[in-house]
């Protein structure tokens, strides 16, 4: 299981013409390769009269799988200059579809090498990437005296705030990445005097914007 990794949020299609050849890119995030195969049939279904419909995935995790098809293009210029835009990207758990209506006018090996490169770059753009992270759920409660410093330090140290509960105490719930549980508790026993209940709760991945935001 990676523990952090860049994907993309939506799924997303943009569209665009290289001497009268129309390019559809069709970016969608997804978990596994049966998850991939069955968009890439789907697309292969919606765009049945397309000249081709040429497709790259990467799916991560402890096996690693990265897969492309040319579709009909010569070898080597449309699926795997795609695949190289992916592992470029630094992208993994997608697939790219990116389908083709031939103008009338030859691109030649180097021009279809550009345009499928720069169609499946193009939709992932629009399909925004985003960081993965894996993290547990850890509600800390103390008393109001001492949530104004908690709160402070941990802002400071840029952990991802979840919620912040107010009642008889205050409770933050904080998503912590896995490898710094042990960081984040003496952190916090050591801005409250160890006067926190801390509770470490189940983990599960975020997603953040490429600044460090919190998308929920």
């Amino acid at each position: 299981m990676d523990k952090e990794y860049k994907t993309v949020l939506n799924e997303a299609a943009c569209e665009m013409e290289e001497k009268k050849s129309r390019f559809i890119a069709t970016v969608k995030p997804v978990s596994d390769e049966a998850e991939a195969v069955a968009h890439i049939n789907a697309l292969k279904s919606k765009y049945w009269d397309a000249t081709h419909n040429v497709y790259a995935y990467s799916i991560g995790g402890n096996n690693i799988v990265q897969r492309y098809s040319d579709a009909g293009e010569p070898s080597g210029t449309a699926g795997l200059p795609m695949l190289e835009v992916i592992k470029r990207m630094n992208v993994k758990n997608l697939v790219v579809v990116v389908t083709r209506y031939f103008g009338g006018t030859l691109l030649g090996a180097a021009g279809l090498i550009r345009a499928y490169g720069k169609s499946a770059a193009l939709g992932i753009e629009e399909a925004g990437i985003v960081t993965k992270k894996l993290c547990k759920e850890v509600s800390v409660i103390v008393e109001y005296t001492l949530f104004g410093r908690l709160q402070s330090i941990l802002i400071s140290k840029g952990y991802t705030i979840k919620d912040i509960i107010y009642e008889q105490d205050v409770e933050i719930i904080v998503f912590v990445y896995v490898d710094d549980v042990e960081g984040f508790t003496d952190t916090v026993i050591e801005a409250t005097n160890a006067k926190a209940i801390i509770q470490i709760g189940d983990q599960s991945y975020i997603t953040l914007d490429l600044e460090g935001k919190l998308i929920l």
